[in-house]
């Protein structure tokens, strides 16, 4: 096992991987990780409009995972929270910008919901983003974990593109939720 640690350094380099997290979130690790990750991109990205779009979408993209990645009720999500970590975020740098990759369970039945959301985010114009944006800010519903469903919005608005996702059926009660973030520079 051991020797396959230096395989795995070599792959994260080539690969370009700044942050790789598999676990459970706290507010306290997130904190941490944002600290990682503001010290990275002030290391390598020159041009600060670009770090902090990149440090934006991570925020979001680790609030997503915090607020959703918990136990839905069911026995049998809390089944898979204890057997596999809440969720996984990776950040690496890539040819014409950053690739932010996240990935939690949740329960199936919300599935269509979500997906519905992120096809709708998908084909508005950055004008309607917008829009959409400052409506859901006004409109003052949230969400029972308290947020608005601008964090998808926000993410795409700040990452000037589409969002890359996918749902993998995981039991009869449950899925995996992968979702990748491409912010060009």
């Amino acid at each position: 096992m051991l020797d396959r640690v230096h395989d795995l350094y070599d792959e994260l380099e080539r690969s370009r991987v700044m942050l790789s997290f598999k676990g459970e979130l706290s507010a306290d690790l997130i904190s941490v990780i944002l600290g990682l990750m503001e010290r990275k991109l002030d290391a390598i990205e020159p041009d600060a409009r670009a770090r902090k779009r990149v440090f934006n979408v991570v925020v979001e993209c680790l609030q997503n995972l915090y607020h959703h990645s918990g136990p839905s009720g069911s026995e049998g999500h809390a089944a898979v929270i204890a057997k596999d970590p809440h969720g996984v975020v990776m950040v690496a740098q890539v040819d014409k910008g950053y690739s932010v990759l996240t990935g939690n369970f949740m329960a199936g039945a919300e599935v269509d919901r979500l997906k519905s959301h992120l096809d709708r985010i998908n084909s508005a114009s950055p004008d309607d983003l917008r829009e959409w944006y400052r409506e859901k800010l006004v409109d003052g519903t949230y969400s029972a974990v308290g947020g608005g469903g601008l964090g998808m919005i926000d993410i795409a608005r700040r990452s000037g593109g589409k969002l890359e996702y996918a749902f993998v059926p995981y039991d009869h009660d449950n899925a995996f939720f992968s979702l990748n973030v491409n912010v060009t520079t």
